[in-house]
C-alpha cells in the first residue's frame, strides 16, 4: 500500500511509475503536438474571455456548426476553471469542517444550503457584482458563468473529501503521530491520498454536474438582463428555442467528443493513478493502464516535466509547517465550556440577524400567504425528491457495488457514465414536452423524471469509489469465508459501502432540489409546461425578476434540505463513521 507521496528511497511514486518505460521518437513528437495543441487552445480561449462586452452583441450566438469547436473549447475552459476553484475550495472548506468541531458547526449545515440552492438563484445576485468589477468587458458576465459552474461542482467534491477525512482509520494516524509528521505533512502524506480514489470519482462527477448545468450558467437571463456566451449551452438554449433538432443532435455530439477527450487524457489516467491509494495490506491485482499514462511513460518530454514538477512538489509536501502530530494537544481533551458558550453565542447572534434581515426583506412586499404557497410548493418538491432518491438507491447501489469490484466493467462504464451524468435535462424537453400534450397527461407527475437524470449519478459515482477501494485482503477473506448472498450484502459490502453512499445520498438530495430548477419547468418552442413545485417557483420568480420571492424560495428550499439531512441523512453518516474509524 502506498500512502506517502515520498518512500523510503525518495522516489515519488508517480514519477518511479513513469521512469519505467523508455523514451520512443513518435511517443516524444506526439506529446510535444499535444502540449502544443493544448496550449494553444487554452491561449485563445482566454483571449476571447477577455474581449470587450459589446462584441457579444455583434456576434451573437448561431446555430452554426463551424462555431462548436469554438464553443466547446470555450465551455471546457470555464468547467475546469471551475473545477480548479473548487479544488482548492474542498481542500480549505471541507478539512477545516473535518478537522474542527466548531468550524463543522457552520459549515456542514452552510454546505447542505449551497448545494440546495438551485443555479438561477446564484446568478440573481452575481451577475451585477462580477460586471461591476469588469465593466465593459465580457470577463464579468465569464466570471458568473464559472462561479454558476463552480456552484455546481465545489458541494459534492467537499462533502467526498469531508467524508474521508472522518473516515480515517486509526492505525494510520497512529502511524503519522509516531513518524512525527507534521500537519502539512500529514495533509499531503495521509488525508489527501486517503481520499483520493473517492475524490477522482467525484471530480468525475462535477464536470458532469458542470455540462448538467451549462445551459442555465451560459445562456443567463435575469430580469431584464440577458447574455448569451459563446459556448455549447448558448447553443443548446438557441437550438431549444428554434426547435432546431439537428442542431440538438450536433451539440450533444460535440459534447460527447469533449467528454470522450478529457475523460481518456485525464480522467481515466488519475482513476488509474488513484488505485495506487487503496487501503489494504495485501498486493493487489495490477489492472491494465490507460494507453495516456502508457505514453507518459515512454515519452522523455513527459518524464522532464513530472520530474520537474514531481521535485518541486515534493519539496513542498517536505515542509514541517505546523506542529508535528505526536507533539499536538491531546483531540480528546474537553474544550473549555466558556469558549463553546462564547462560540456557540456567536453563531446564534449572527444566525439570528440573518433571519431578520431575510424576513425584513420579504416581509416589505409579501405576505403570509406567500410564505404559505412556497411551503406548499416546497412539500411538493419534496415528495418528489424522496421517490426519486429511493428509486436512484434502490437501481444504483447494486451495479455500483458490481462495477466497483470489476477493473474491467469500471473502464467501460466510466466514460458512459460521464456522459450520461453530463446530459443535460433541457435535451429532454422536446420529446417529454410533446409526449405530455400528446397523452394529455399531467405534467406534476411527467416531468418528475427529469429530476432523475442529475440526481442518480451522485449515488452511483460514490458507490463505484466505495466498492473499488474495498481492500483486496477483504474480498479473499469473503472468498475463503463462503460468505454470499443477503449475508454478504448484510455484513460487507453495505457497511464497506455505507460512508460512500450516505455522501453520494446528501449531494443527490440536495441536486434533486437543484435540478428541480430546470425539472419543474419545461418549454419546446413556444409550448411552455409548469409543474407544481419550489423548482417552478423559483424559475418563474427568476424570469420574473421578482426578488423578494426568489429569496423566499431559495430560502424555503434550504429549509427543507437541512431538516431532510438532519433528521435522516446526518445520523445515518455518524452512524458510518463509526462504524468504519472502529473498524
Amino acid at each position: 500500500m502506498v500512502f506517502f507521496f515520498e518512500d523510503a528511497t525518495g522516489a515519488r511514486p508517480l514519477v518511479r511509475i513513469l521512469r519505467r518505460g523508455s523514451g520512443l521518437p513518435w511517443a516524444d513528437l506526439a506529446a510535444f503536438l499535444l502540449l502544443a495543441g493544448l496550449t494553444v487552445m487554452v491561449i485563445h480561449g482566454s483571449e476571447q474571455m477577455g474581449a470587450p462586452l459589446a462584441q457579444l452583441r455583434a456576434s451573437p450566438v448561431t446555430l452554426d456548426t463551424a462555431r462548436l469547436p469554438e464553443y466547446a473549447l470555450r465551455t471546457t475552459l470555464r468547467m475546469f476553471a471551475a473545477l480548479f476553484a473548487s479544488l482548492i475550495f474542498t481542500f480549505t472548506v471541507a478539512t477545516l469542517a473535518a478537522k474542527s468541531k466548531k468550524a463543522e458547526l457552520i459549515i456542514v449545515p452552510a454546505l447542505d444550503i449551497l448545494q440546495s440552492v438551485p443555479v438561477l438563484g446564484f446568478l440573481t445576485f452575481t451577475v451585477s457584482l462580477f460586471m461591476g468589477l469588469f465593466p465593459g468587458s465580457q470577463l464579468g458576465v465569464e466570471c458568473a458563468a464559472i462561479f454558476a459552474i463552480f456552484t455546481s461542482q465545489a458541494w459534492n467534491m467537499a462533502f467526498s473529501f469531508y467524508q474521508s477525512l472522518t473516515t480515517l482509520p486509526a492505525d494510520l494516524v497512529e502511524a503519522s503521530r509516531a513518524f512525527r509528521l507534521s500537519a502539512w505533512q500529514k495533509f499531503w502524506r495521509l488525508d489527501v491520498p486517503f481520499a483520493m480514489p473517492g475524490l477522482v470519482w467525484n471530480t468525475m462527477l462535477s464536470m458532469s454536474g458542470g455540462w448538467f448545468f451549462v445551459v442555465a450558467s451560459e445562456a443567463i437571463t435575469v430580469g431584464n438582463t440577458s447574455f448569451a456566451l459563446p459556448g455549447i449551452g448558448s447553443y443548446v438554449a438557441l437550438a431549444l428555442k428554434q426547435k432546431n433538432l439537428l442542431a440538438i443532435f450536433y451539440a450533444i455530439f460535440a459534447m460527447l467528443i469533449v467528454i470522450l477527450l478529457y475523460d481518456q487524457l485525464l480522467f481515466r489516467p488519475l482513476v488509474a493513478w488513484s488505485g495506487k491509494f487503496r487501503f489494504e495490506t495485501t498486493a493487489s491485482t495490477a489492472s491494465p493502464d490507460p494507453w495516456m499514462l502508457k505514453l507518459i511513460r515512454q515519452t522523455r518530454l513527459f518524464q522532464a516535466i513530472f520530474d520537474t514538477l514531481g521535485g518541486a512538489v515534493g519539496r513542498v509536501f517536505r515542509l514541517r509547517l505546523g506542529v508535528a502530530a505526536s507533539t499536538q494537544i491531546d483531540e480528546n481533551r474537553q474544550p473549555s465550556r466558556v469558549i463553546d458558550v462564547i462560540w456557540y453565542g456567536i453563531i446564534a447572534a449572527v444566525a439570528g440577524y440573518s433571519l431578520w434581515r431575510i424576513v425584513g426583506f420579504i416581509a416589505g412586499t409579501l405576505h403570509w400567504h406567500d410564505l404559505a404557497t412556497a411551503l406548499l410548493m416546497g412539500s411538493y418538491t419534496m415528495i418528489r425528491v424522496i421517490v426519486l432518491m429511493s428509486i436512484a438507491a434502490l437501481v444504483w447501489v447494486p451495479i455500483g457495488v458490481w462495477i466497483g469490484l470489476r477493473p474491467k466493467a469500471t473502464r467501460i462504464a466510466q466514460p458512459i457514465a460521464q456522459f450520461l451524468a453530463a446530459f443535460p435535462a433541457n435535451l429532454l424537453f422536446p420529446p417529454f414536452v410533446v409526449a405530455i400534450v400528446y397523452f394529455h397527461v399531467s405534467p406534476n407527475i411527467w416531468l418528475t423524471p427529469l429530476m432523475l437524470i442529475g440526481t442518480q449519478w451522485y449515488i452511483l459515482f460514490n458507490v463505484i469509489a466505495g466498492a473499488a477501494a474495498f481492500p483486496g485482503d477483504m474480498r479473499e477473506a469473503v472468498a475463503n469465508f463462503r460468505i454470499r448472498g443477503l449475508l454478504r450484502w448484510r455484513r460487507v459490502m453495505i457497511p464497506a459501502i455505507l460512508p460512500y453512499f450516505v455522501t453520494g445520498a446528501i449531494t443527490a438530495s440536495g441536486g434533486a432540489w437543484n435540478a428541480s430548477i430546470v425539472a419543474e419547468v419545461a418549454s419546446w418552442g413556444s409550448t411552455n409546461l409548469h409543474a407544481q413545485g419550489l423548482g417552478a417557483y423559483i424559475a418563474q420568480a427568476t424570469a420574473a425578476g421578482d426578488t423578494p420571492r426568489i429569496v423566499l424560495g431559495v430560502a424555503v428550499m434550504s429549509a427543507y434540505v437541512i431538516t431532510f439531512n438532519r433528521i435522516l441523512w446526518r445520523p445515518l453518516y455518524a452512524y458510518a463513521s463509526r462504524r468504519t474509524t472502529l473498524g
